[in-house]
């Protein structure tokens, strides 16, 4: 499995082509955004692992412009940024997972594994689930005709879901992807913004799309009939 590390800190980046190389994984290594972006678009990897702050030209750019130009590598985007705000446009960009540094390199592995396994399928730029649709452009969220308002956490949520979609979503995958990895507050947030965010895609318009799966998790769902 071929992957491509863009990281301009020189230490970390050799440390992952050690470790991941360990893992039985091929790695080359871009240290600026132009470099990343160039061997993106010039080779075929299974996936890219993307700093967010690069010299000459940002991830969130690499990433936009790999998408825009229909290349769906799966894309982990590391940063030493936090927040829900960060993550939020990495996913808007299209990436498919993120992981703030300092990271657990187990759970930066379990991470790349789990996307290859996933693949690269095209996706297209606004996201629907029956008649329900979130465009990240402008972060803007429909059921039908009729727009939906939704705070910043919120909308990162149902983002994530719609991403999942017809998947049973586990509550700590949500805090990992929505809230944070390391998140240490109380693991019943995400049933206590699940539950808002219920009152306002579902029960005005009395559907079921998002369901919870006892013991497991959550899944969202196609509900035009109920």
């Amino acid at each position: 499995m071929r992957i491509l590390v863009v990281e301009d800190e020189r230490g970390l980046a050799r440390a992952l082509r050690r470790g991941l190389s360990a893992e039985g994984f091929s790695v080359e290594l871009a240290y600026d955004g132009l470099e990343g972006l160039h061997m993106a678009r010039e080779k075929t990897y299974d996936a890219v692992v993307l700093d967010i702050m690069l010299p000459s030209l940002s991830g969130y750019r690499i990433c936009r412009a790999l998408r825009e130009e229909g290349n769906w590598v799966p894309i982990l985007m590391l940063t030493a940024k936090d927040g829900e705000y960060d993550e939020a446009d990495g996913l808007d960009v299209g990436a498919d997972d993120y992981l703030t540094k300092p990271f657990s390199y187990v759970v930066l592995v379990a991470r790349l594994r789990a996307l290859i396994r996933r693949g690269a399928p095209e996706r297209p730029s606004v996201l629907s689930t029956g008649d329900l649709s979130l465009d990240p452009a402008t972060r803007t969220v429909r059921r039908g005709e009729h727009p939906i308002d939704l705070t910043p956490r919120e909308f990162g949520l149902l983002q994530y879901l719609m991403h999942r979609r017809d998947e049973v979503v586990s509550k700590m995958e949500l805090l990992e992807h929505v809230w944070d990895p390391h998140y240490d507050g109380d693991p019943n947030i995400v049933e206590v913004y699940v539950g808002y965010l219920r009152r306002k895609i579902d029960i005005p318009f009395d559907r079921h799309s998002l369901r919870t799966i006892r013991g497991a998790g959550y899944r969202l769902v196609d509900d035009q009939e109920s």
